[in-house]
């Protein structure tokens, strides 16, 4: 019978208990609360961005915008077609043991760049506790500069011994507003997705 976890998981994500964000005026930083991670017990890549963007938050999916460049990433790393249905992403990435989560669980931001995040207004997710539940991780993958600031300082003074068992590996960032190339891209995230 097959799993379906995946199934589970996406429901988890739209069912989301807190709003997303507290609507203001234009062009004012709105309090941000991320999506739940999308995990399978067995995982054994965990790859964190710092905050989804409008985009990601609106639909209620990681890596949502059309030009970000994490999904594209991702099936070119396993030389599959890139179903483009998120059920599948998220299947997909399950039965290849790759977890998704953010280094922020509530953050104050205008717009989507990371460089808007509000100064101070930085919460992180339970990152150790996922690791205690998620043994198997063995690598994070810190997707772009922000995320990677913002686990060394919120996240990984926190990891006690679990630090000296996990590779952590800062990537380009897979965002439309980085500006490496896709190939450059594709040479350290498929070292990644294949840890």
């Amino acid at each position: 019978m097959e799993s379906d976890a995946p199934r589970k998981i996406l429901e988890s994500v739209r069912q989301a208990s807190a709003p997303r964000v507290r609507t203001v005026g234009a062009g004012v930083p709105v309090i941000l609360r991320a999506l739940p991670q999308v995990a399978a017990s067995d995982a054994r890549l965990l790859v964190l961005g710092s905050m989804p963007g409008a985009e990601s938050l609106r639909r209620r999916q990681y890596y949502a915008n059309p030009r970000n460049q994490f999904w594209r990433l991702v099936f070119t790393a396993f030389e599959q077609s890139d179903p483009e249905i998120y059920a599948e992403r998220v299947a997909f990435l399950l039965a290849h043991r790759i977890a998704l989560w953010d280094v922020l669980e509530t953050c104050e931001r205008k717009g989507s760049l990371d460089a808007n995040i509000a100064r101070g207004s930085e919460h992180p997710n339970d990152i150790a506790g996922f690791l205690r539940r998620h043994s198997g991780v063995r690598t994070i993958a810190l997707n772009g500069g922000k995320a990677a600031q913002l686990f060394q300082s919120l996240v990984a003074p926190h990891l006690g011994s679990t630090a000296s068992t996990l590779e952590v590996l800062a990537m380009p960032s897979t965002s439309p507003a980085h500006t490496t190339p896709f190939a450059a891209k594709m040479t350290r995230w498929k070292v990644a997705f294949r840890r």
